[in-house]
């Protein structure tokens, strides 16, 4: 076992908790939650906001919030639409390589304009990208400084990189875009390099040490948060040992080693005790962790290692489940065994394919009460981020 259990620090967004959610639970997917704030919410006004939010919101607005849809960098400016204002999708992913600052934030103003009483319940979106550096730059051109790759980041003093960091999020922000998903916390041993291809071939890792990765990672982490944007600690369990790109192979995606004591998972407690906002899971196979699942189904690696062990109740987001290495499952069910597992925010890039995922969720969790009560879990999860962030109506924080 790890030595820690992480707390996270004060005002950020992946604080530990010894406690349950806070909200009530809906009893059957197809019902409002009406159930009275606890005693605990309404001592808490952050907590009472995120409890008045879920009354207020209708099954399919909750629902929407566990999704992140894609948004292709060539698409028209209403191509998400029917998304948001039909489907009640609450999350948006910058894909695709979007060139100019004014295009990304014209979009940006377009889609949180889409939030409304009837859409998303007035619940502000997430909006998202790939900002980590080097070769993974989702946003570029005139307004953005496109960041170096990790391998050189880690070569700069930390306040440096945090200073570096914090300006990068502020072009960020200025953009209309509220979470990054980076940094990247995998660990790349020396003898693997170039040979991992969905890291160390790219240059995407902070060095071939955990103590490396958590130096320069926390950083960069602490730089996005003063600059106003939430980051994102990623691939849970770690990639770092794999040969293979799970966005493009089936195979060659398992690590044999990983354990739930194993040190590459250092740079992932330390990135949630400097308060990421979101978890990435992977979709790598790790046997010793769960011979069954890939770890963004396993309720052994999310709730058991991340949740439990590592004392992590913030939001848990997956990699794009689109991935080659999930093809064999079908969509809806994708959705469905990443929220019994334990996680918040299922990320596809292909929009079409919300509907058949929130109908997957729907009937899950109305044929089961258990699986009722990890969609209402996910939910609270789900907003007590954007709760701080200030994204809700009643939100206390200007975000």
């Amino acid at each position: 076992m790890l030595p820690l259990v992480v707390a996270g620090c004060a005002g950020g967004t992946g604080q530990a908790s010894t406690s349950g959610p806070a909200a009530s639970a809906s009893p059957a997917a197809s019902a409002p939650v009406t159930a009275a704030p606890s005693p605990t919410a309404s001592a808490d006004p952050a907590a009472a906001c995120v409890a008045e939010t879920i009354e207020s919101l209708t099954p399919e607005q909750r629902r929407g919030q566990l999704l992140m849809v894609g948004f292709d960098a060539n698409a028209p400016l209403r191509s998400l639409d029917e998304v948001i204002v039909e489907s009640h999708v609450g999350n948006v992913i910058y894909l695709g390589g979007w060139n100019g600052a004014d295009k990304v934030t014209r979009t940006s103003d377009h889609v949180q304009g889409l939030a409304s009483a009837t859409s998303t319940g007035d619940v502000g979106l997430l909006v998202a990208a790939d900002q980590e550096g080097g070769i993974v730059h989702q946003l570029r051109g005139q307004g953005f400084t496109r960041p170096p790759a990790a391998r050189k980041q880690a070569a700069m003093d930390p306040a440096e990189l945090t200073e570096a960091a914090a300006s990068w999020a502020e072009e960020l922000k200025a953009a209309g875009v509220n979470v990054n998903l980076a940094p990247v916390t995998d660990t790349v041993p020396e003898d693997i390099g170039r040979a991992n291809e969905p890291i160390g071939k790219w240059g995407r890792q902070y060095g071939s040490t955990p103590e490396e990765v958590s130096r320069s990672a926390t950083a960069f982490l602490e730089g996005m948060l003063e600059g106003g944007v939430e980051g994102t600690v990623k691939h849970f369990p770690g990639l770092g040992r794999i040969r293979n790109n799970t966005d493009f192979s089936s195979t060659g995606i398992t690590d044999e080693v990983a354990t739930e004591d194993d040190p590459f998972l250092q740079p992932f407690a330390d990135g949630i005790e400097a308060g990421a906002g979101l978890v990435m899971m992977a979709s790598a196979r790790y046997p010793k962790l769960d011979a069954e699942n890939p770890a963004m189904f396993s309720e052994k690696i999310v709730t058991g290692l991340l949740r439990e062990q590592l004392g992590y109740d913030g939001v848990v987001i997956t990699d794009d489940v689109n991935a080659e290495a999930l093809e064999d499952v079908d969509p809806g069910d994708r959705a469905v065994r990443v929220v019994a597992a334990g996680g918040d925010i299922v990320l596809t890039g292909a929009a079409s394919d919300a509907d058949e995922m929130l109908e997957a969720l729907e009937k899950a969790a109305a044929k089961d009460p258990e699986m009722a009560e990890k969609v209402d879990a996910a939910v609270e999860r789900v907003l007590t981020l954007k709760e701080r962030m200030g994204l809700l109506p009643c939100s206390t924080s200007s975000g």
